[in-house]
Formats: structure tokens, sequence, C-alpha cells
């Protein structure tokens, strides 16, 4: 069957056309100022070599010009004889006509004496003689090489202009430099994202939902004299959905969209950001009803005054003034909506959260587990997966994450199984999807040295079985001595349970269980390396956090040291340095004393450590079912969060899926050293 269908023809691109005009014509000048200018091609040379080349009659013209340079044109005969010096130092576009040398002299009269004195000595006959004759000109090639930079200096400059002020199209110009950059989604290229694609926000779509319901139906809330919030500020951390939020808004309530980042109104002239507010609000005013989403606008909202130094936010805190004015200025029931996001929101202007601006605050948070299976419902839609792919076992096995992170962690997943040939998705794919995330990429062509081998597998070791022994310390459910990562050689997964509030017990227990790598190595070696350098950090922070945030130590007492509103630029502490000094000191009794208990619990269960260590050293990868197996099971009744959300998970399904993070990573010695 032929097809019948009349192929349009394809646009030429647009843009660049310019860009390679310009390259033609800067050629174009070079080779005229190169040919216009005769002198531009002769190469300088002394008075002493005029006199030879003279006295030997290689000379066919002399031409002295402005009465302070000689130009000389060689004998057709003689050119070989200079061929290579002409070659090697003339211009790239010589001509052979010349002239060939030149040079300078100081007087007129003195060149003449000297050009016939020069002649004569040489015993050329007079009718042989050469004469010289004067000309004034001036030098085309220099004016044209003028006029090129002052040509190409517009060209820059316009150029500049015009990439500042959105490059193409009409209005694309220089006078539009305080045009908007937002971009608008209307009928034509409406916002096609619903609610029905956003899972896991249940609460902040019921916040929003009442948005779309004014804008779908504003009559209804204006007969009962309510007004809708002005602006609805979308708070959370990176990669929880305040953007998709925000698109699924427009989407359902089908009016205008205007979108653009808080750093689209920042620029490098003055008065251009409030220019460009202004314009945006213009625009939104006559598209009415409508939504304006400005995403991170922390670029331009954060509080005025924090400045490095006096006067250096004037530009911005301009923009964030126009931004307050047009804001508090237009009538409520001009149906104009801001949304904004932002995963900063102790940074922003006190004036930008006030009711009659922002109105509501939404807060996005990571999904719990349930809010994590819908999550992954959403993503595994378009995935071709086996039957055994269970969203639920996926929520358990991530706990903490966000919903880009479970994105992730779905196309990791497919592409394993590309990888692998395989023509469905699996849950061992998503396994090891969830391994890379977490780990990093697994090494296993990474050299190691037997000993740096069995020190890792101690190590390791160490956690897992002070962990185990723990009361309130985290479930193992995967112990691995692969390299994964950068330099990390080895790492333990655990499945916690999602909490909010973490007792004095608790956070002991996980000091202790962290400490574990180090009191191992001590026992069995005798000596430490650099592998818990992580391991260090992590207890540091934690104790200081108990110490003077928590009101967790009794020498310190209830106070806390922490200000949520504290200035990005300031350095002073909020205690006496004898306070500090007892802080360090509690601090560092604390990790003392769980040190020795780590210690204490080790050599307690020194059997298991060794059957653990031995065991990893052998199989190199050990589950919860290994440990059950080695060292018997977990003397502790504690149901995991996985356990209580289905109540039907065994152990087998536990140890199967590697679980939420890299609690405990082992590096290698050398690295760790040069990082400290």
């Amino acid at each position: 069957m032929s097809n019948n269908k009349k192929k349009l023809p394809v646009p030429p691109p647009r843009g660049g056309g310019y860009q390679l005009w310009i390259i033609v014509s800067i050629v174009v000048v070079i080779i005229g100022v190169t040919y216009f200018s005769k002198s531009g091609a002769a190469v300088e040379i002394t008075e002493r070599e005029f006199h030879k080349m003279l006295a030997t009659e290689k000379i066919q013209e002399v031409v002295v010009y402005n009465r302070e340079e000689v130009e000389v044109t060689l004998k057709p005969a003689a050119l070989p004889e200079y061929e290579s010096r002409l070659t090697m130092q003339r211009s790239p576009f010589p001509t052979e006509r010349g002239p060939h040398f030149k040079f300078r002299i100081i007087s007129p009269d003195n060149f003449s004496d000297r050009f016939v004195k020069v002649q004569a000595e040489a015993g050329i006959p007079e009718d042989k003689r050469i004469g010289f004759r004067s000309e004034r000109r001036s030098d085309i090639g220099l004016q044209l090489l003028n006029w090129a930079l002052l040509i190409s200096m517009i060209v820059v400059v316009w150029i500049i202009m015009r990439r500042m002020s959105g490059a193409g199209g009409p209005g694309g110009q220089i006078f539009n430099i305080g045009k908007s950059r937002a971009t608008l989604f209307d009928a034509e290229n409406r916002v096609k994202i619903t609610f029905n694609d956003v899972a896991g926000l249940d609460e902040a779509k019921e916040e929003v939902q009442e948005v779309v319901d004014f804008l779908r139906s504003p009559e209804k809330y204006r007969d009962l004299g309510g007004k809708i919030p002005k602006g609805v500020l979308l708070v959370g951390p990176p990669g929880t959905g305040k953007t998709l939020l925000a698109k699924a808004v427009a989407g359902e309530a089908n009016v205008p969209f205007f979108s653009l980042s808080g750093s689209d109104f920042v620029e490098m002239f003055v008065g251009v950001g409030a220019a460009r507010v202004r314009d945006l609000f213009k625009q939104a005013k006559e598209k009415a009803p409508c939504i304006v989403f400005i995403d991170e606008i922390d670029a331009i909202g954060r509080s005025r005054g924090r400045g490095a130094m006096p006067g250096a936010n004037d530009e911005r805190e301009n923009t964030l003034n126009s931004l307050l004015v047009e804001m508090d200025g237009f009538s409520t029931d001009t149906g104009v909506i801001i949304l904004a996001a932002t995963n900063r929101p102790d940074v922003l202007d006190s004036a930008l959260m006030r009711p009659g601006r922002f109105d509501r605050q939404i807060s996005i948070d990571k999904p719990d587990i349930v809010g994590r299976e819908a999550i992954f419902k959403v993503h595994l839609k378009p995935l071709r997966k086996s039957e055994g792919v269970d969203a639920k076992k996926l929520a358990a096995q991530t706990p903490g994450f966000a919903g880009a992170e479970i994105a992730n962690v779905c196309n990791e997943a497919a592409l394993i199984a590309a990888r692998r040939d395989k023509k469905a998705i699996d849950m061992q794919d998503f396994q090891d999807a969830i391994d890379r995330v977490i780990g990093g990429l697994e090494k296993k062509n990474k050299l190691i040295l037997p000993e740096e081998k069995r020190t890792v597998a101690y190590h390791e070791a160490g956690h897992a079985v002070a962990g185990w022994f723990l009361e309130h310390a985290d479930p193992l459910v995967k112990v691995s001595i692969v390299p994964r990562g950068v330099a990390a050689l080895g790492y333990a997964q655990y499945l916690p349970r999602e909490q909010f509030l973490y007792t004095t017990e608790q956070l002991l227990d996980e000091m202790c269980m962290t400490l574990g790598g180090r009191a191992a190595e001590d026992i069995v070696f005798g000596k430490i390396s650099t592998g818990a350098l992580s391991d260090l950090e992590r207890i540091t922070k934690m104790a200081y956090s108990m110490v003077s945030i928590y009101g967790m130590n009794d020498k310190i007492g209830n106070v806390s040291f922490y200000d949520s509103k504290q200035s990005d630029y300031s350095f002073n502490k909020p205690y006496s340095d004898a306070t500090a000094q007892t802080i360090d000191e509690e601090v560092r009794k604390l990790i003392d004393t769980a040190y020795e208990r780590t210690k204490a619990l080790l050599t307690q269960h020194r059997e298991a450590l060794e059957k653990v260590a031995q065991e990893l050293l052998s199989k190199e990868i050990l589950f919860q079912t290994d440990l059950e197996n080695l060292i018997g099971k977990r003397p502790f009744d504690r149901q995991t969060t996985y356990q209580a959300y289905t109540n039907a998970a065994s152990p087998e399904a536990e140890a199967a899926a590697p679980a939420n993070e890299v609690t405990a990573t082992q590096e290698a010695p050398s690295d760790n050293e040069n990082a400290a």
C-alpha cells in the first residue's frame, strides 16, 4: 500500500545563523586588511641589508612613503635566493608582486645621499643605477582594521544583550530585558498531570484541593464571604514532590499556569528583577483566574539584612520588596493564586510569611510506609514486571526514601533487568537496585590485601554482633564485605522502625552498635585502623546532639543550645567557654562509656564474633537467617515496621529483602587516613 500523505518540508534549524555570518565577516576583513595593506606582507630588514642588495643589483623598485618607511621590491631573478626567509616571516597572504622587504629611516635626505653613494661605490654604471620615488599614502588596512574592531565590539555587545533578554523572536530584544520569563501553560499546551499521578501526599492534596475548588467555582466562596488564600507555600525536603503537586493543581483546575524559578528574577542589571516581578503579575491579572508557581522561592525570598556586607544584596532585596508589594496589592477576588516551593523555609523573610501573602503553608515530608507503597504503585505502572514484585515489601525496604529516590530505584531496577537480558523485572532486580542506590556501585574486581579483608570482616562482624545483642538497636538484615561506592570496603544494612521520638537508651544502644566495628578491631587485633572514620563521625554528632541539643546529660541539664532561626553568618556560641569545655568533657565521657560497654559486650560474645567473621570471609554476604543459624535467634522480641504493617512477614521474607540504609560503612584505611 502506498502512502499518499504529503510530507511536510522540514523547517531549517533556527538560531546560530548570525554566528556564521559573523565568522565569515571577520575572515573577509582579515583578508581585505592584508590585501589592501601593501606593507602588511613585507619582511622587516635592516638598512645595511638593503645596501647589500642594492650593491648586487637585486632590487627592482624602491619606494619611500610618508618620509619614514622604505619598501623594497626584488627582481624576479633574485626571489629564489630569499625564498626561505620570505616564506618563514611573511604574512599568511603574501603578494608575489611585492613589496618584499621594508625598513624605517630617520631622515629622507641622509637616505638619499647613502642611496647614491652605495651604488657609486659598487661600480654600477649610471645607466643601470635605479632611483627611488616618494609617496604619501594612508594605510587603508589600518583603517579597515579599526573599523572591523569597532563593528566587532558592537556585534559582541548586541549578542550579549540578546542573550540576556531572552534570545529569540521579536520579543527577545534588548528593550524586553525586564519582561517576565515565566512559562505559560494554557488551553493549547495545558498541564496533563492530575492528582492521580501524585501519591503519598494525601494530606497535602486535601489542602490544595480548596485552591482547585475555588478556581473552578469561586462563587461558592464569595457568596459566603470567604476569601481564598492569596498564597500557598509548599515546604519540604528535596524530592518529596512539591513541584509535582503544583503541576497537579494546574492540571486539575484547568486554568492558565505560569511556571518559573526564583532565579529567573535574578539579573546583573539593577532593577531588572523588580521589573520582571511587576510584568509577571501584570500578565497574571490579564489571564485570571490563573496560578503562578514560583519554584525555589528562597532565591529571592531570603531575609533582608542577612548579607555578608552592607549593600551586598540591594538588588535581591529590591526584587523581594517588589514581590511583597505585588502580593499585597492585588484584590482577593482577581483569581490569581500564588504557589511557591522551597526546602529552606527558615531563611525566608518574615514579611513574606505573614497572613495576607502566603496565608497557608503546607508541609510535605518524606512518606511513611503507606505513602511509599502508593508511590511505588505509581512508578511500577509503566514497568514490565513479574508477578512476584510486591510494592508493600519494597516500601518496607526503603525507609526514609523520598518520591524522587523511589523513582530512581524503579529506574535502576529496569536498567539492571535490561542488562541481564530479562523479559520482566523481578524482585531480585529491585533488591539490587536498592543496594545500588544506598551503598553505591558494587566493585567485584577491586583488589584487597588479605589482611585488609580480614580486618573488614571482623569490623563488620563487630557491628552485626553488637547490634544483635542490644535491645534497642535496629534489627540487621544484611552484612557484606563486598566493596561498594568510592572507598567503602564493607557495609551493613538494618531495618529500623519508623519512629519520631528516641529515648536516651535507644540512642546509647545505637551508639554502641556503631562503635562495634572499632571495638572488634581492638579486641581481635590489639590495634585499630582508619576504617571507622564514618562511624566516629556519626557518634560524635550524636553525642554532641544528646548533650547540647536534647538535654540528655545530667551535668549540662535540661538546656538546648540549638537555634532554629540562627543566621547564616552568625559565629557566636550561645554559651560561655566554661560551658563549652564542660560540653566537650561530657561528650568525651559519653563516648568512652559507650566504647567500654561495647568492648565488654563483644568480649562476652567473642565466640559469636569469630563465627560471623569467618563466615563473612567465606561467603562475603550474610543475611539475617544466616546469623540466626550461626549464633541463634535475637534475644529480643521486637516487631519491625513491616511486621507491624502486614502482620504476616516471615523472617525468611525479611532476610531476602535488603533494607534501608548503610549504617556502618567500612572504608579503606588509606582513604580514611588521607581524609583525616
